[in-house]
């Protein structure tokens, strides 16, 4: 049998040397999620422990147990805990929407939030609630009925363009969109407008048990098919011509991914309006972190920690006031655009 040195010094067969290779990829990716769960569960704490009002862990436990403390009680299982479960879901929803259409598409541009999907998702919510006065549920059906509308719209009008054709026909999308949800602004009353407003803003302010378990229920269903849906994930990266020639039905896999990611961008957005650029942010940096292999559960993570970091520094950033979560996250987000773009420029180019 050849042999062939270790990693230590030491002899292994080349079967086992091959093994080990072949692993090391996975066992990188099992300890970033690790690294993730727990860097999760720490900012989620943070969010329900600490801030203006703080708890300790032993009188979080008795509540959670049924004790009711006057003051901490409501504070913390009616707002603070409530808050940080949305705000857990939405990222992770947000993370994974925007992995799957940047995988698909090949490019770390293609997010929702960039091609139009959740201004897709915002504009029938504004629409719903400035003509027929819409509210909770109702708001959250049409947010799904306006990104899967555009999702479907900009995906056969660049079915002969391929991923660029759909990345521009979607910032057109995008464009229209938010041009149309201004004029909808403009048209209604004042305070219909300002809350309208503050929700396009992006924030986790309105949270509430309701909404966490409609978000949980979607998320249920969703976050499995995403599972069934990775392998097909992995064959379009290749390519279409390379995936159909593995055996992948390359346009129904596209369509349900499709369908899949934009149904995950529009409860987002539904709970708490198109937080910019979690999307954007999650996939690339999972994807840097899993050394360039892409993995929805780390883009998921990646998403959930960056909206409990905003959201925790847009409530705390300024005493007495709670700024909207998109805020933070616009913040965050745009220097990582401008760096991509130049990144990119560079990496065409040559230089």
């Amino acid at each position: 049998m050849v042999a062939r040195a270790g990693p230590a010094g030491r002899v292994q067969p080349n079967g086992a040397w091959v093994r080990h290779i072949r692993l090391r990829p996975l066992r990188r990716r099992i300890v970033i999620l690790a690294l993730l769960c727990v860097l999760v569960a720490g900012l989620f704490s943070a969010s329900v422990l600490l801030g203006s009002y703080t708890v300790s862990v032993a009188d979080f436990f008795r509540m959670l147990g049924g004790m009711r403390i006057p003051g901490a009680s409501f504070i913390v299982m009616e707002n603070k805990l409530p808050r940080a479960v949305v705000g857990l879901m939405v990222g992770m929803a947000f993370g994974i929407s925007g992995a799957v259409f940047q995988s698909m598409l090949r490019n770390p541009l293609a997010s929702p939030d960039i091609i139009g999907i959740s201004y897709g998702a915002s504009a029938a919510a504004v629409f719903a609630i400035v003509f027929f006065g819409a509210a909770g549920v109702s708001v959250s059906v049409a947010a799904v009925v306006g990104a899967l509308g555009v999702a479907l719209l900009i995906t056969a009008l660049s079915r002969r363009h391929g991923g660029p054709g759909l990345i521009l026909i979607g910032i057109g999308a995008a464009a229209f969109m938010q041009a149309a949800v201004t004029f909808l602004l403009q048209r209604t009353d004042i305070r219909v407008a300002q809350d309208a407003l503050i929700w396009l803003t992006g924030s986790l302010n309105s949270s509430n048990w309701n909404r966490a378990g409609l978000l949980a229920a979607a998320l249920a269903v969703l976050l499995p098919l995403a599972a069934l849906l990775t392998r097909s994930l992995h064959g379009l990266q290749l390519g279409d011509d390379t995936a159909a020639g593995l055996g992948f039905r390359v346009p129904r896999a596209r369509l349900w991914l499709t369908i899949m990611g934009a149904l995950l961008a529009a409860l987002a957005t539904a709970a708490a309006g198109p937080v910019a650029f979690v999307a954007f942010l999650s996939g690339p940096i999972a994807k840097r972190l899993c050394g360039q292999s892409t993995s929805l559960a780390a883009a998921g993570l990646v998403g959930a920690a960056t909206v409990l970091a905003a959201d925790f520094l847009a409530v705390n950033l300024i005493p007495g006031s709670a700024l909207p979560v998109g805020v933070v996250t616009g913040a965050l987000g745009a220097p990582f655009l401008l760096w991509l773009l130049i990144s990119t420029n560079r990496s065409s180019t040559g230089g």
